[in-house]
């Protein structure tokens, strides 16, 4: 368990706090690129890491990401015109640029130069893949773009979704690095759900309930070995990376795609879950991409606000009948809603003082730690955190079987640290 000052630490996000200055070393999603899908087009609100901000495109095709306020009178520029290279506010027309520079004040004459001594906070946001991604760290310290691999594969190769979730991103995250509860929780899922059936790993996941955990440190964070029985003696590894701050990959299951991902905190009571899909070294398939979008794997269906159609005021749709009949071991629907309802269970922010872990939580353990041994050295001595060279990016999970004498870290390190783009996935 965690004690209460390490709990704040480790929760906190906004302006000023430690957890937040790390987030804002690197490049967060923020926004699906359809979000803006033309120049001039409505601009869309965005709030991470307790800020409100304002995502807009130009004329020339250009984003910005700015204080969502009018520097004159607070008023929300969601309201405002996308028109001619700025945003214009309703209110009494002060237009702002993609930087946040002010460019207009109609009630005042130009050659007073007023206008050029207004400018609102900005963010750099740019678009890798399918995403787009904001940068809310100082300008000197800008890293450079991110390079994960579901964002540098062809486009018929991947597909991303987000929803919101409502608690706390570091609850969500811990669950993405649990593979322990994917017995229980899932159980009912692994032979069904279309992007997961038919693997040779689910079988080896429901008949041994015990799962061993050994946890390797590597340049950006963590990779989480969980180790269960296979035949002749043999262990089924599936080995799942963790790249600081909330970055996770899921062992892949058969020739199904890979998949993961991103915790971002919007406040310190809510997050957005961004999951990928991509396979190495093909398309995905029509039938692939159709179960995506009708929520199966870790997607889910959300509504026009991305909050996900079963949720807490509905209780996630939970089906009592299915779950006694063992359809589902928890009575709610998909992989991603099953998470969602237990870690919001916990309250929008869980109290980690009452925990008691055990031996198959070591990856949550370790992450926490490195996180806040990373977080008092950029605090204290500006040291960069693990994770912003795109070189940690490039890692990946696997899943694989492996003689007893091998430890994970040496069998799968090919599997785990691809050597270039197009190899094909480790899988069982």
């Amino acid at each position: 368990m965690l004690r209460k000052e390490q709990n704040e630490l480790l929760t906190r996000t906004g302006p000023g706090t430690s957890l937040g200055q790390l987030f804002r070393c690197y490049w967060l999603p923020a926004l699906l690129a359809d979000e803006l899908p033309e120049n001039d087009c409505p601009p869309v609100r965005v709030k991470l890491l307790s800020e409100r901000l304002l995502a807009f495109r130009d004329s020339e095709g250009r984003y910005g990401l700015i204080d969502e306020f009018c520097a004159h009178r607070g008023v929300s520029l969601w309201f405002g015109r996308n028109e001619e290279g700025g945003l214009r506010c309703s209110y009494h027309g002060w237009k702002y640029d993609v930087t946040g520079q002010c460019i207009d004040v109609p009630s005042e004459p130009v050659e007073s130069g007023f206008c050029r001594k207004i400018k609102l906070t900005s963010y750099p946001m740019v678009k890798r893949g399918a995403v787009l991604w904001a940068y809310m760290g100082p300008p000197d310290r800008q890293p450079p773009l991110p390079e994960w691999e579901f964002t540098m594969v062809p486009p018929e190769q991947t597909f991303v979704s987000k929803r919101l979730q409502e608690c706390n991103w570091l609850q969500a995250m811990e669950g993405g690095i649990d593979s322990s509860h994917v017995s229980f929780l899932h159980r009912g899922d692994l032979s069904s759900d279309p992007l997961f059936k038919g693997a040779k790993g689910n079988q080896y996941n429901l008949s041994d309930m015990q799962p061993y955990f050994e946890v390797v440190e590597m340049p950006g964070g963590l990779f989480i070995g969980a180790r269960r029985n296979a035949e002749k003696g043999n262990y089924y590894w599936r080995v799942t990376p963790w790249v600081m701050p909330c970055f996770t990959m899921i062992p892949p299951r058969g020739d199904h795609p890979v998949h993961g991902h991103f915790w971002v905190p919007i406040d310190d009571e809510n997050c957005w879950a961004w999951s990928y899909d991509f396979h190495p070294v093909r398309a995905l398939t029509k039938v692939e991409v159709d179960a995506m979008k009708d929520g199966a794997g870790v997607h889910c269906k959300v509504d026009a606000g991305f909050r996900p159609l079963a949720n807490k005021d509905n209780d996630y749709l939970i089906d009592r009948t299915a779950q006694k009949a063992g359809k589902t071991f928890s009575g709610v629907a998909g992989f991603a809603m099953q998470d969602a309802s237990l870690q919001e269970s916990m309250g929008p922010i869980c109290d980690r003082t009452k925990e008691n872990l055990v031996s198959t939580d070591n990856g949550i353990i370790m992450a926490r730690h490195r996180l806040m041994r990373a977080a008092k050295a950029l605090v204290e001595k500006g040291t960069t955190p693990p994770g912003v060279d795109p070189a940690h990016q490039k890692i990946r999970s696997c899943s694989i079987v492996l003689p007893p004498d091998v430890a994970f870290k040496d069998g799968a390190k090919e599997a785990l640290n691809p050597a270039k783009l197009g190899m094909a996935q480790t899988t069982v």
